[in-house]
């Protein structure tokens, strides 16, 4: 069954738990800059967002990879890429609408989040749960039960300040 990372930004705290822990699963180094996953910060706003690969139905990385080094695995549905065709030519890293591609300046080669291998670390690390690891058919089910429970309790509160 075809699983994704599902992210509720307004959980997120900022932490960079999720940065680390993926730079360390995959690196073996504490180094958030060789992380598959990205919080990106909008301090005006108050938000942090992580962002990572969301394994598209069409993803433009694939379509663009001259060598064809990215491929969506048919079990999980996660888009893989091997290294050992890959050339390094970013032309993925300029594809991806939500720069989910990343390139490792230590290791001279791509990078992207693969689900590691279908447990992902960031969502075991994440205490505030802004990341959960679901089947991608339930996923549009809780966004709509979190949005419902947002609408409920914003009902309650103009209720309470009559």
């Amino acid at each position: 069954m075809e699983k994704m990372i599902l992210v509720d930004y307004t959980k997120c705290t900022g932490c960079r738990l999720c940065e680390t822990v993926c730079s360390v699963m995959n690196t073996g180094a504490c180094n958030p800059e060789r992380s598959r996953i990205k919080i990106i910060r909008w301090e005006w706003e108050g938000l942090q967002i992580p962002t990572l690969c969301l394994q598209c139905d069409e993803p433009a990385c694939v379509t663009v990879c001259p060598v064809k080094a990215l491929s969506r695995n048919s079990g999980s549905g996660c888009v893989k890429l091997n290294l050992s065709l890959c050339i390094g030519c970013k032309l993925c890293m300029q594809a991806c609408p939500f720069g989910a591609m990343s390139y490792d300046f230590i290791k001279k080669e791509m990078i992207k989040c693969e689900f590691c291998d279908g447990d992902p670390a960031c969502v075991k690390f994440c205490e505030t749960q802004a990341l959960q690891f679901v089947d991608v058919s339930n996923a549009s089910l809780r966004k709509k039960r979190s949005l419902g429970a947002q609408v409920l309790m914003a009902i309650g509160k103009s209720e309470g300040a009559l």
